[in-house]
Formats: C-alpha cells, structure tokens, sequence
C-alpha cells in the first residue's frame, strides 16, 4: 500500500516569502517545488498581506497539500519585526485554514536542528543540507528564504508521528479550542 503526502513549507515574511514543496511517498521524499513571492516593491502592508494571502491560496490549488509547516516567527532586537512577521505568518494560516489543512509551526532553531544537526546552522548550511537530502534539488538560489520554507516542509516530514513544540491546528475550530483567551465574546 503507497502512502503519498505532500507538504508546504512557508517561511512566511513581509518582503520575501519564501516556499517549498515537497511529496512524500513511503517515508521516501521529492522535491517538487521551491520559490519565493518579492513583496518589497509594494509599499502597501496591506497589499503584502492580501498578495501573501492570494499565493498561499494559489500554491494549494496547485499543489493540494495535505499538510502545512511554517516557520514561527522569533523574537529578535526589534518587536515591531516581530510583528510584522507574525502577520504574514497569520495571513499564510488563514489561507491554509480556509481550506481544512492542518498546519503546523516550527521555531528556526528547531528547522535548522532537523536538517543540519544543529540549531545555529547557518541559511547556506541548511540549503546545502537539503541539496543533499533532496536529489532534485540540483541548484540553490540566491535568496535562501525559499530554501528555509523547503526546510521547514522536510523539518515536518521529520517529525510525523512525533509529538511537536509548536501548535498544530487542524481547522478553524482547533484553532479557537486552542486558543479561547484569543477570542473576542
């Protein structure tokens, strides 16, 4: 019996949102895809975020994912960063959401962690790791956020059947269950 899943991965971003794609046929995985969406030009927040929305929508009509990995954002020097990648991280949800797919976040150190072996691994030592894991994969590109989105899908496929520091939700109503003090009565 074939088990056959696919997996995105969004390294989700207001400049660059980076993708990746892969299958995942018996345990044994294949690239499919990896890209990124140049949100710079657009001055707009509001136009990156519906444009975020819109290719997150566009990459599961075209690839019907059966699960989403995103990359969680992380708390650096400057908040202000911090929230603007939590609502591009939030828009990329949403859009999975509105399609019944499970999604599930990852910190950076535990992506790095599941391809290099080390939580600081640089972005070059993660897209060479996957070139590596992914036969496919014959050319990196020179913006490596679509490689960290790659990394995230393969991070998830690592971690299938384990259990995961990070939410995972299933729907809408998961995502209220697990989150009530978020919700406005």
């Amino acid at each position: 019996m074939t088990i056959e899943k696919i997996i995105l991965g969004i390294d989700p971003g207001t400049t660059v949102m980076g993708f990746g794609v892969i299958k995942v046929v018996n345990k044994k995985m294949e690239f499919l895809q990896l890209n990124e969406l140049l949100l710079a030009k657009y001055e707009d927040r509001y136009t990156r975020l519906r444009l975020i929305f819109d290719r997150t929508i566009e990459l599961i009509e075209t690839f019907h994912p059966d699960e989403i990995a995103i990359e969680a954002p992380f708390l650096g020097k400057n908040p202000q960063s911090m929230l603007k990648l939590g609502r591009a991280q939030g828009v990329a949800m949403a859009a999975a959401l509105s399609r019944d797919i499970p999604v599930t976040e990852y910190e950076p150190k535990k992506i790095k962690m599941a391809i290099t072996g080390s939580g600081n691994a640089s972005k070059e030592q993660v897209a060479k790791m996957l070139q590596q894991l992914l036969p496919g994969l014959k050319e990196l590109p020179k913006n490596l956020d679509s490689t960290d989105g790659l990394a995230a899908a393969v991070c998830h496929h690592f971690n299938s059947g384990k259990t995961v520091i990070g939410k995972s939700y299933s729907g809408w109503d998961a995502f209220i269950k697990q989150n009530q003090d978020r919700v406005k009565k």
